[in-house]
């Protein structure tokens, strides 16, 4: 992920630094199991715990020669611990110390999302209590259709963002495995007991049953989420850029003083928040499908899949790290014009109130067609003549037959409406 979107914290957990740091801690727990169960001595693992490191910039000379990263990692130690590191990586292959990293890194990059999540909820639940009445008009197809409030946009959010909260938790707890099994996964040259010491120190589980690779259906898993995750943010990253349009103008992301919108047009003020974030989904959805590939390998293991990871785990955990963090910003800065939404619900002079006097005819004892109809043919009146609804229906005087002016006045009203919003916000566990 280029540097403009990478947040530090978990630029940090994608670096050599520390990647080669959670490789030697593996490294050293497997001598310390391995001296438990009275195979190396317990004098060498103090030796090699003590002056184990390592040199970024050395192993990178060194795979120059060895075309092999752990090799090149394994000779670096070495030179700092003498000779007590024949013991290192004994027993092991070079698949232990990767899938164990990359499961380390993401139990630490899932961290920093899960909290990310938390703060994207509170930020929603506060705007949704905070506009919990306030009235707008909701639209079908992009067209008006019928009262809602803006309040119930940021309820719809904060309910998905809690279900995603479950689902990545989910996800992180299926990719918490550790491997530490040799060639082919059969612990030939070591004991279950090393994986299992090496996995507790860790935090992990104890892979059921490996090859030479921790499976990849785990991490599809994630990546799965991860773009589910994205897509929850495109959908409120394109609400707000319609709700932003000249046009509609009900909400707008924050405009900074000293910010500029256009390098031609010294008016614009543009959603770039918003079209920014929905860019960073379309990179967690690719990367999902690409995880996806990474699933079948040939027999025990091939490395097909690793350069793809190499790619994909700092890509997308960054880029849904930088989108999680912007959307939060956005949501605690939106600007929004309650009054320029009471204009647009009036742009129709009433016709989102048309279910309302087609319900209260069909209660009277009209048939549902019959009375759809006659609604009908007012509703196109105040379209064609933009003339208030209201005085379209009480001008019919065939209507007017069935039900009385005052009921067809008491039914232009929105109280009826806050009614459902409590009952919404009580299930979303909005209180």
């Amino acid at each position: 992920m280029v540097e403009r979107y990478t947040l530090p914290e978990m630029g940090k957990i994608w670096s050599e630094e520390n990647k080669y740091a959670i490789w030697l801690e593996i490294e050293i727990l497997a001598c310390e199991a391995q001296a438990n169960l009275g195979l190396i001595p317990q004098e060498d693992v103090k030796i090699i715990r003590e002056k184990a490191g390592f040199d970024v910039k050395k192993i990178l000379e060194i795979e120059e020669t060895t075309k092999h990263d752990v090799i090149a990692f394994l000779t670096n130690v070495e030179e700092y611990v003498g000779e007590p590191a024949r013991w290192i990586h004994l027993g092991m292959t070079s698949s232990d110390v990767l899938d164990t990293c990359l499961a380390v890194q993401i139990k630490q990059a899932g961290e920093i999302l899960l909290n990310d999540l938390e703060k994207l909820a509170n930020a929603l639940k506060k705007r949704a209590l905070e506009h919990k009445y306030t009235v707008c008009v909701g639209r079908s197809h992009g067209i008006h259709a019928e009262t809602t409030t803006f309040g119930l946009k940021f309820a719809l959010w904060y309910d998905e963002c809690m279900r995603n909260i479950k689902r990545l938790n989910a996800a992180l707890d299926d990719c918490a495995v550790g491997m530490i099994s040799g060639a082919v996964g059969t612990y030939e040259h070591l004991s279950p007991k090393v994986e299992e010491y090496v996995c507790e120190k860790l935090g992990l589980k104890a892979a059921n049953v490996s090859t030479q690779v921790i499976q990849r259906d785990n991490h599809a898993y994630l990546h799965s989420v991860m773009a589910i995750i994205g897509s929850m943010l495109e959908k409120i990253g394109i609400e707000i850029r319609h709700l932003q349009r000249t046009e509609v103008r009900e909400a707008e992301e924050f405009f900074s003083k000293g910010q500029k919108g256009s390098s031609a047009m010294p008016h614009k003020r543009n959603p770039i928040a918003s079209e920014n974030i929905t860019g960073q989904a379309r990179i967690l959805r690719a990367n999902a499908v690409a995880a996806f590939e990474n699933n079948a390998l040939w027999h025990e293991r091939d490395i097909s899949h690793s350069s793809v990871e190499r790619v994909i785990f700092p890509d997308s955990t960054i880029a849904l790290n930088y989108a999680l963090n912007r959307a939060i910003k956005l949501i605690d800065n939106l600007v929004v014009y309650p009054e320029r939404m009471i204009e647009n619900l009036n742009l129709t002079f009433g016709l989102t109130h048309s279910q309302k006097i087609l319900l209260a005819l069909a209660k009277k004892g009209m048939q549902r067609q019959a009375a759809y109809v006659m609604v009908q043919r007012n509703a196109m009146r105040t379209w064609d003549e933009k003339i208030p609804f209201e005085q379209s229906l009480l001008e019919d005087s065939e209507l007017l037959t069935h039900i009385s002016a005052e009921e067809i006045k008491s039914l232009f009203s929105y109280e009826k409406i806050f009614e459902s919003v409590d009952y919404i916000f009580k299930k979303a566990g909005l209180e």
